[in-house]
């Protein structure tokens, strides 16, 4: 199979019908064998009864239902499993990604030799406060933290070889960073193509301050477990070994300074107590902090989510 187009959504029953119309035209007249993944992420509206009628009057048209909402994430993570295409794209659903852009994308994969391509939205129609200033942020933050050169790691479009999506796995708010997950397996042909940005036709957007927050947080856990997921202890160890020498060093200092001089004071000084809790901190981060990443990183339900219903999906 040539193209597996992933598509997460939620409530995005206007679009739905234009959208996958328009993937059927382009496809079909690019002579691409293709199936299309609609993940629905827990929609009320009636998202999921378009995607039975579809999958119905088309098999190329294959869905999965999250019983609740789970993110973009998951949904992703879910495609991505179920994709059997040589090259996996993804696209947002509500109709501000185009899907003329499929055969370039596809073509860049497998003939370009690029083991991903990140669409760059270099014009968009956006709300500049809510949305394109913390994108520019975001972007800032990425590329000077993994050094992959893109200017919109969150563009919904992207385009991945096989292999790639195979070997990441996307969680919490991580979708925004998925090229740095690549990075950090091993893929390091990282394109980019500037694509089309359409004005938002249906709906409205899902964005929301939370996520601001949560993708600056996901990408400190992508960092760290990219540079210390196999030997957390040069991290941690690193740090708790400091704190406790210091206050060592400072509980010693003390001690002597009563040894010579019965008039010093001990426990009425503020830096012995401070001196007490830096050590105690030092031995949490280098046993506790140890130990929780570890629980945290081998954790089986990290990435289990309940899937209600599969259509045409093995």
């Amino acid at each position: 199979m040539d193209v597996s187009i992933v598509i997460p959504l939620i409530n995005e029953d206007e679009s739905l019908p234009e959208l996958c119309s328009w993937i059927e035209t382009v496809v079909t007249a690019h002579h691409l064998s293709y199936e299309v993944i609609l993940v629905d992420d827990g929609s009320t509206d009636n998202s999921w009864d378009f995607i039975e009628r579809k999958s119905r009057e088309n098999g190329h048209f294959k869905g999965i239902k999250f019983q609740r909402n789970y993110g973009k994430s998951a949904a992703l993570n879910e495609g991505f499993k179920a994709a059997k295409g040589d090259v996996i794209i993804t696209m947002d659903a509500d109709m501000q990604d185009s899907p003329d852009e499929i055969p370039e994308l596809h073509r860049m994969i497998m003939q370009d030799g690029y083991d991903m391509v990140s669409g760059w939205k270099k014009k968009r129609y956006d709300n500049t406060l809510t949305k394109n200033i913390p994108s520019k942020i975001f972007n800032a933050v990425a590329r000077a933290n993994s050094g992959i050169q893109l200017h919109d790691f969150n563009c919904g479009l992207k385009s991945y070889r096989k292999k790639v999506v195979k070997s990441i796995e996307v969680y919490g708010e991580m979708h925004r960073y998925i090229p740095i997950l690549a990075k950090w397996s091993g893929f390091r042909k990282i394109g980019e193509k500037v694509v089309e940005h359409r004005p938002r036709k249906y709906g409205v957007t899902k964005f929301g301050w939370r996520r601001f927050v949560n993708g600056f947080l996901d990408l400190a856990t992508i960092m760290f477990l990219g540079k210390f997921g196999k030997r957390p202890m040069q991290f941690f160890g690193l740090l708790g070994t400091l704190f406790f020498l210091i206050g060592s060093i400072s509980s010693i200092y003390l001690v002597i300074g009563k040894l010579v001089s019965a008039d010093f004071a001990l426990t009425n000084r503020p830096s012995f107590y401070i001196a007490l809790t830096t050590m105690i901190i030092g031995m949490q981060l280098f046993l506790t902090g140890f130990v929780a990443e570890m629980i945290a990183r081998n954790a089986p339900e990290r990435n289990s989510y309940l899937v209600e219903e599969k259509l045409g999906i093995d």
